[in-house]
């Protein structure tokens, strides 16, 4: 009897010791998510365009599929791939997240030149961009696969962001990890996604038949603020692009032994924040060294825009465009 109630206390021990595990993994797991806010939300802004066009009914069906490829991207393709470069070469980390971040400059800054009409294309300018497809599953097959190769360039970025983000530790805790950040993010994303895309016949639906007189006027409000939510998911979308991306850049620097402008936006914001009272310190030193990052994507993204859009841009387009 006294070897059972050991037994018990020894499976009571280990349950205790899985549970822990599984949280370090989680809060791991969202922590290392939260870096790679500004892809998380290009991802979402991006992806709708893909199911413009369909009908109602056929929305949420091509979500789950690039959904579906997503995950595929992350856990299939990335995870293992950035698992090897943790275990054999730890060095690359650094210059991929730099590149990455380089990415992340080009595609925020691409996008304010391309608003204020001084050049850039965004996605959607390629050949054949606006060709029509007189097969509506041929035209859905070709969205699909679109959507996902556009995915694997965020997914990777997601990835190794996530991976620099992870603290030390064995290769079956790095794994869950990833994994644990590969699908919050994916679920995240393409929930998100799916609640913006149906967003508008709800509101179409609550304004043709809702029994209130409010009911009917919250739906006409719905759907005059798509446009509006869209727009504004953008601006937040390339923000966070640059203020990412302008971050890793300069954090790589710094450890790669080039830290001059970084440590020079800290004393910047260190002597405003400083300013502030005690209680907002800490917020308006964050906040300054955010807007001097951002500053920073701006100026190294416009440099980018030429290499990326005569030379880069062409070549994937040729390689994996069709």
């Amino acid at each position: 009897m006294s070897g059972l109630l050991a037994l018990f206390d020894d499976v009571a021990a280990i349950a205790k010791v899985a549970a822990a595990s599984v949280d370090d993994v989680i809060g791991q797991a969202a922590k290392a998510g939260a870096k790679a806010a500004g892809a998380v939300i290009d991802d979402a802004a991006v992806t709708p365009k893909y199911v413009q066009g369909f009908s109602a009914d056929r929305e949420l069906p091509i979500i789950w599929r690039i959904a579906k490829g997503s995950l595929k991207n992350k856990l299939v393709y990335l995870l293992p791939a950035g698992l090897a470069l943790s275990a054999f070469a730890p060095w690359a980390i650094t210059p991929l997240l730099m590149i990455g971040g380089a990415y992340l400059c080009f595609e925020g800054a691409e996008k304010i030149a391309h608003a204020v009409g001084v050049g850039g294309h965004g996605h959607a300018d390629y050949p054949h961009a606006e060709e029509t497809v007189e097969d509506p599953a041929h035209l859905e097959e070709e969205k699909a696969k679109g959507a996902i190769k556009t995915d694997f360039i965020l997914s990777a970025e997601i990835m190794t962001i996530a991976l620099a983000a992870i603290p030390q530790s064995n290769f079956w805790m790095e794994a869950a990890t990833l994994a644990a950040v590969a699908v919050m993010i994916t679920f995240a994303v393409y929930g998100a996604v799916a609640l913006i895309v149906k967003m508008d016949d709800l509101g179409l639906a609550m304004a043709a038949h809702g029994r209130l007189g409010a009911t009917r006027s919250l739906g006409r409000g719905v759907v005059k603020a798509m446009p509006q939510v869209m727009w504004l998911l953008t601006v937040i979308g390339t923000a966070a692009m640059l203020w990412v991306g302008g971050s890793i850049i300069i954090h790589g620097l710094d450890v790669l032994g080039f830290g001059q402008v970084y440590d020079l936006f800290h004393r910047i914001a260190y002597a405003v924040g400083h300013t502030l009272p005690d209680a907002f310190i800490g917020f308006g030193e964050w906040v300054i060294t955010a807007a001097l990052d951002g500053v920073f994507g701006v100026a190294l993204g416009l440099t980018l825009i030429p290499l990326g859009e005569k030379i880069i841009t062409p070549l994937w387009r040729k390689a994996f465009v069709r």
